[in-house]
């Protein structure tokens, strides 16, 4: 009998009752392990009303309380890494330290969470006019929801619910339905770290649970992690049903690389931030822009570092790599490599024949290296989303910058020089939201935000760090006037003279 993964609502395990499953593949064989129970509209319904009876104590508790609650849970997922990592390898294909990486930066904003008291402290003005004071403070939204992508199911998560609870908000987290399990194993994990049922919930599904979200009239917030069009979607459809949305794109990032630069430091950044996590991730370099003449050394050393990567299961220890998510995204990403040639690429490497021994059935594909790149070309234009690096040659650091800037996309960034003045202008100058300076995935620590410019965020908040407690919360002004004790009503005798 299949295995299923069904929902998380109101604290424990809720079996789907809508009769629609869907598959869940080990990307290394092919197989499919697991199946997914997919949400109806009136299981949508059920997430959110866990989620808003439980607000109604949750959203008024102590700071102290809800910071207990986030230090055991930090604890419990510290002890727990290798379980979530193994789920991650297991349904993504990642490669164990990748996953485990992945833990590592969802870590981060726990962190963060529990640090919230810090966070929430409101401001005073006191005398502003006589006896009157004015006081800010930030108050917690109520319902808010979360949909994530299946290239972290861990760390996206972790992006949203820990600073969402922390801010006295509930959760209804719904994550891809490709790699449901590591979802799960986060709120068991909160659950048994004594957060009160129904504060986090977890609802698998497909577009019926998206629109049940966006349109409930009970969510009052939506996050979003995954490509541009459906990002774009988030956006129009929770805004038009006046929730505030986060809703973050799909990117094209460069890495530009000047003349000066140290071109092994250069090469090993690239490959590393290309082919990473297969290339899967919305921070991976996919462009990397050769300013002058060092384009034919530079490529010469990407391929020699690209050919000695070695791919294979996510589980075996001495895999560097491993597959696609799915057969049909691996087909895609092989597309754009067999029709380069074609739209005037020097087609370096080409990954698309690759195959493991003993895995013959998995979702495999090699690293791929097109050089010459035109900007009018589908490997440029499109975020493909696997292991693909694109070179394109520029004769100016000028030209480069234009090249990046006229991108729709502007999620994250990089320079490559050893000049700090070259630098400085790049990063006053390239139009994304994260650059890098001789850092190829300029991904920002936990208490700073992480979110990108143009076709790479739809909304006005970046997710996590300062903006997503302001997300996550909405601000109040209070003004007080009190009168002078001493003029106290006769016969109420509070203490003071009354000396006027």
């Amino acid at each position: 009998m299949t295995k299923t993964v069904n929902h998380w609502i109101g604290g424990k395990t809720v079996e789907g009752t809508s009769g629609q499953f869907g598959p869940v593949t080990d990307p290394a064989t092919g197989a499919v392990t697991t199946q997914v129970a997919l949400a109806s509209t009136e299981e949508v319904d059920a997430a959110v009303a866990a989620a808003k009876a439980a607000y109604a104590t949750w959203g008024t508790s102590s700071l102290a309380q809800r910071t207990t609650v986030l230090f055991r849970y930090r604890a419990l997922l510290d002890a727990h890494r290798d379980d979530i990592a193994a789920l991650i390898t297991a349904e993504h294909g990642k490669v164990h330290s990748d996953a485990l990486g992945e833990v590592a930066r969802g870590l981060e904003i726990v962190e963060l969470a529990c640090g919230i008291t810090t966070q929430l402290k409101g401001e005073l003005s006191t005398q502003v006019s006589s006896r009157v004071d004015v006081s800010s403070i930030r108050q917690s939204l109520g319902v808010v929801a979360g949909i994530t992508p299946f290239n972290f199911p861990a760390m996206v998560p972790m992006w949203m619910f820990p600073l969402a609870i922390a801010c006295g908000n509930t959760f209804v987290l719904k994550p891809s339905e490709k790699d449901p399990s590591a979802a799960n194993l986060l709120a068991e994990l909160a659950s048994e770290a004594g957060l009160p049922d129904g504060v986090l919930n977890v609802l698998h599904g497909d577009k019926v649970a998206v629109d049940g979200l966006l349109n409930h009239p009970d969510v009052a917030a939506v996050s979003f992690v995954g490509s541009t069009p459906i990002a774009r979607y988030i956006h129009a459809t929770a805004s038009a049903n006046g929730k505030r949305v986060q809703a973050l794109g799909g990117a094209k990032n460069h890495m530009l690389v000047l003349p000066d630069a140290d071109l092994d430091a250069a090469a090993d950044a690239a490959v590393s931030a290309a082919y990473g996590s297969a290339g899967e991730r919305c921070m991976a370099i996919s462009a990397v822009v050769a300013v002058g003449a060092i384009g034919d050394e530079l490529v010469a050393k990407l391929r020699e570092r690209a050919e000695k990567i070695k791919i294979g299961p996510g589980n075996d220890p001495t895999s560097e790599m491993g597959p696609l998510i799915t057969a049909a995204h691996r087909d895609k990403v092989a597309s754009y490599v067999t029709g380069a040639a074609a739209q005037g690429a020097e087609v370096v490497l080409d990954g698309t024949g690759h195959t493991v021994e003993g895995f013959e059935d998995g979702h495999w594909i090699g690293l791929s290296l097109l050089d010459k790149v035109s900007t009018d070309s589908d490997a440029y234009k499109d975020e493909i989303f696997g292991p693909v690096l694109c070179v394109l040659r520029v004769d100016t650091y000028e030209d480069g910058v234009a090249l990046m800037n006229a991108s729709p996309f502007g999620n994250g960034t990089a320079i490559f020089t050893r000049d700090g003045g070259a630098a400085r202008r790049f990063q006053l100058e390239v139009e994304a939201g994260m650059v890098g300076v001789n850092v190829p995935i300029p991904v920002p620590v936990g208490y700073h935000s992480f979110g990108g410019w143009k076709d790479s965020l739809f909304g006005d908040h970046h997710i996590y760090g300062n903006d997503g407690v302001h997300f996550y919360t909405r601000g109040k002004v209070v003004t007080t006037r009190w009168p002078d004790p001493a003029d106290a009503p006769a016969g109420v005798d509070l203490g003071f003279p009354r000396n006027h």
